[in-house]
């Protein structure tokens, strides 16, 4: 098996043999050669129907023509400048065109710096220390955040990371997500202190766990009253439940959102966006510090506009009917099965919870049978179908996902889950 010959190999040049934690699963990766469409093919051989989609980002499949196209010409023009670019306004237009939030934007390299310079920006225009995240969370790999995380996190290590010190996240309230007592207490007890509420309108790191009717408003409402910035993490929903995020589709605006994933077409990128008043505390016009080389990168910019303008209601209608189809048949199975399990849908986006509980907090999703959730995995995969490697994650459907894709899966989902009720 060549790709467990190249993990034997990575493990001596790349810690744990993989890039990132959520990458590895026992007893070991596939390697992939190449991608195309909705599938994955691997250095042995094997080909898989893909769900997880570098965990989001490719709503359009792998390898999109008009992508490629477009990233063909750039390259010619060059990868890097460090100086300014008309495209970097064409991105940015369509960002503030789309989100409803956006009225400036600040292209950055990743979610993760999305979401510390937002909070940075957060603390610069408030003036206050505290933040609120909420249990399970997964807002990027940095200090500030990485304090009972979902993803990864969650999966392989201790949430509570090693390295953080803990005078780094005193400042940082942890709260249990759809619990609006647990807010009002929260600020109640830390009055004109807290900078930001960040929360994932729908948490996708930790599975897929919906807001409670009236939640997001709850939070738009109690922010607003006490001069606190909601901050949307839009880094997973952004673009994919409506052109304008979780907000479009809620209904709720709150005053920053972070964008990732799906804007960069497949390469890395990310983006903090919203009110005027607030972004131009970012410096050079205000005096909070953000900078980086590959800010506003040609390659990322070109296409995340590629991929933009192929996000059309006709897309956004065919992968929400397919996520359905799907959703409701796994809801057919286990109950055919007997099998405790719930499963939670939004747009393009699913997840199944070995739990007899419904999930509606990282408490909750922490009591998920995660034995059986690998059984099902491994089960998955033997019949060609790839999923995340975590109870932890969330499934996405792409463009190219088409009817005889989806009655594949279904019978994957099928022969799989009576495999482990057995």
């Amino acid at each position: 098996m060549r790709s467990k010959e190249l993990f034997g190999e990575a493990k001596k040049y790349l810690v744990g043999g993989v890039n990132s934690p959520v990458r590895y699963y026992k007893p070991y990766p596939f390697f992939v050669e190449r991608a195309k469409d909705c599938y994955l093919y691997d250095v042995d051989g094997n080909k898989y129907i893909d769900y997880c989609l570098a965990y989001g980002p490719m709503v359009l499949g792998h390898a999109n023509e008009k992508v490629i196209e477009k990233v063909k010409e750039q390259l010619y023009l060059g990868t890097a400048y460090g100086c300014p670019t008309e495209k970097e306004i064409i991105l940015a237009k369509m960002v503030v065109d789309y989100v409803p939030c956006a009225e400036m934007v600040r292209f950055v390299n990743s979610g993760t710096e999305a979401t510390m310079s937002a909070i940075r920006l957060a603390r610069g225009y408030t003036g206050r220390k505290k933040i609120i995240k909420f249990d399970g969370a997964y807002h990027g790999a940095h200090d500030y955040v990485l304090v009972k995380s979902g993803s990864g996190a969650l999966t392989h290590g201790s949430p509570n990371s090693p390295g953080i010190p803990e005078e780094t996240v005193k400042n940082t309230i942890l709260l249990p997500f759809n619990d609006e007592e647990a807010v009002e207490k929260a600020i109640r007890e830390n009055k004109d202190e807290i900078a930001c509420i960040i929360v994932e309108p729908v948490m996708g790191n930790v599975g897929c766990i919906l807001p409670k009717e009236g939640y997001l408003k709850f939070l738009r409402e109690i922010t607003e009253e006490n001069n606190i910035l909601l901050i949307f993490d839009e880094v997973i929903t952004g673009f994919r439940l409506a052109k304008g995020g979780a907000q479009e589709y809620f209904n709720i605006i709150p005053d920053l959102a972070t964008l990732g994933k799906i804007l960069g077409g497949g390469f890395p990128i990310g983006a903090i966006a919203g009110r005027r008043e607030i972004m131009e505390h970012f410096s050079p016009v205000g005096k909070v510090y953000q900078a980086g080389t590959f800010n506003g990168n040609p390659i990322s910019i070109t296409a995340g506009i590629a991929t933009l303008e192929q996000l059309d209601d006709k897309f956004y209608k065919k992968t929400f009917k397919s996520t359905k189809k799907i959703v409701d048949s796994l809801n057919e199975i286990v109950n055919k099965y007997n099998i405790e399990a719930k499963v939670y849908s939004i747009g393009s986006m699913f997840q199944i919870y070995f739990n007899k509980e419904e999930v509606i907090n990282y408490d909750i999703a922490k009591k998920s049978d995660t034995e059986k959730f690998m059984k099902y995995f491994h089960e998955l995969l033997k019949r060609g179908i790839f999923i995340p490697p975590s109870q932890f994650e969330c499934c996405f459907l792409s463009i190219k996902h088409d009817d005889e894709v989806i009655e594949k899966t279904i019978n994957a989902l099928d022969e799989s889950l009576k495999a482990i009720s057995q």
